[in-house]
């Protein structure tokens, strides 16, 4: 059968996905521009965005689908794009200024449209990823930048991807209720099914020094435990209904710690029983994307509600909390304690900013993350390397992954 010109597949293809969220405005090559941006997204990300110069729209198309093979057609989109939507300040970040600088080293990996994601270091320095649209899961080698890819079983949808104490890597299949293990010298791929109905969308995981692998399930308000050696699966609910189980990390006692994404909790987790216990955030409103914890133990966490930035101390049960720089919109995501810093990003905002607080000094610094020319994309989660030197961060939006560390006297740490 012959292959249809790109417009036509494109068209072709827009007839069967749901209505635009919003009705761009009109112009030539707006139905194209629709048909494309619904194949993986809705439009109001477009209007949502901060604007971009035709150059810059192409970069940022570039990074999400491949036209190359139909110039008219990409003629005919990026005119649209920077007509319509040309540079701006919609919903734009407020800068906190501060000494430090930092530098990035960024990758973009090779398949388009997978929404890579949720980077993590191995002990051998390879740094893995998942491509959570595509059912992906990728190995970089970041002193060559070469990468791999690794097909996931259909419609897994990974949602975060951990390296085990075997070496295994390990991800949650958010769409099809597994928890899965790649072999990276065999290839074999290993699923654990959840052993109830309900709990369907494994989220995000982190491994016990036990060796246990804990999970969240967002919206099926539950948290998971998974054996490795004999694959059995536990799980527990959250005592308050919808919290929505997000962020997860293990303090140092083995104790689970739990962000509520739908309400103003957090949750603990006795790593031998399973009891859960919630500790109720101060104000209405509140809901925490994810959460670390500090060398003292402390848990910060993103009031991404809100807007702010929260400290918990289990000893003592005291709550503060600080407005986050670009203010209560600026919805706060992903957070890491890194070079004796609070970093966590604003993704409600254009561009989404990397957030540094000083916990001793009360002071932010925050800089835009850049994918390439551009600032687009999201950050989701982020996590040190093994050996605290540097901050591993992504812009799912543009399929690019990054590696943050802090430059002082001129070299980089």
């Amino acid at each position: 059968m012959p292959r249809l010109p790109l417009r036509f597949a494109i068209l072709a293809t827009a007839l069967t996905l749901p209505a635009a969220a919003i009705a761009l405005p009109e112009g030539e090559g707006r139905d194209m521009v629709e048909a494309i941006c619904t194949a993986c997204h809705a439009t109001n990300l477009i209007e949502r965005s901060s604007g971009y110069t035709r150059d810059e729209w192409q970069f940022l198309s570039a990074t999400m689908i491949d036209l190359s093979d139909d110039p008219a057609l990409e003629d005919e989109i990026l005119d649209y794009l920077a007509a319509q939507f040309p540079p701006g300040n919609n919903r734009a970040a407020t800068p906190a200024d501060g000494p430090l600088q930092i530098h990035v080293e960024e990758w973009m990996v090779p398949t388009l449209g997978q929404r890579s994601r949720d980077p993590v270091e191995a002990p051998d320095g390879s740094i893995w990823w998942v491509g959570q649209w595509l059912d992906i899961l990728g190995r970089l080698d970041p002193d060559t930048g070469e990468m791999e890819e690794f097909d996931l079983p259909a419609g897994a949808r990974p949602h975060s991807v951990n390296i085990g104490p075997d070496g295994a890597a390990w991800y949650t299949g958010n769409r099809n209720a597994t928890m899965g293990r790649f072999d990276p010298d065999s290839g074999e791929i290993t699923e654990f099914p959840m052993p109830d109905e309900a709990a369907r969308d494994p989220h995000t995981a982190e491994f016990a020094a036990d060796g246990m692998l804990w999970f969240t399930l967002q919206q099926s308000n539950m948290i998971g435990r998974l054996d490795p050696e004999t694959g059995a699966v536990d799980l527990v609910t959250s005592p308050r209904e919808r919290s929505r189980p997000y962020g997860l990390k293990v303090a140092e006692d083995g104790t689970i710690w739990v962000s509520c994404n739908g309400a103003n909790c957090l949750l603990r987790i006795d790593p031998h029983t399973m009891s859960v216990t919630e500790i109720p955030l101060p104000e209405e409103g509140t809901t925490v994307r994810r959460l670390d914890l500090d060398a003292d133990g402390i848990i910060w966490w993103v009031n991404s509600g809100l807007g702010r930035l929260g400290r918990y101390d289990p000893a003592t049960g005291d709550i503060q909390e600080w407005a986050s720089p670009s203010g209560p919109h600026s919805h706060p995501y992903a957070i890491a304690v890194f070079d004796g810093a609070v970093w966590y990003n604003e993704s409600g905002v254009r561009p989404d900013m990397l957030v540094r607080f000083d916990p001793e000094s009360e002071d932010f610094q925050s800089w835009p993350i850049a994918s390439g020319p551009v600032h687009a994309g999201i950050l989701r989660h982020m996590r040190t390397t093994l050996g605290g030197e540097a901050l591993l961060i992504h812009q799912s939006g543009t399929n690019h992954i990054a590696r943050v560390t802090i430059e002082r006297d001129g070299l980089t740490q």
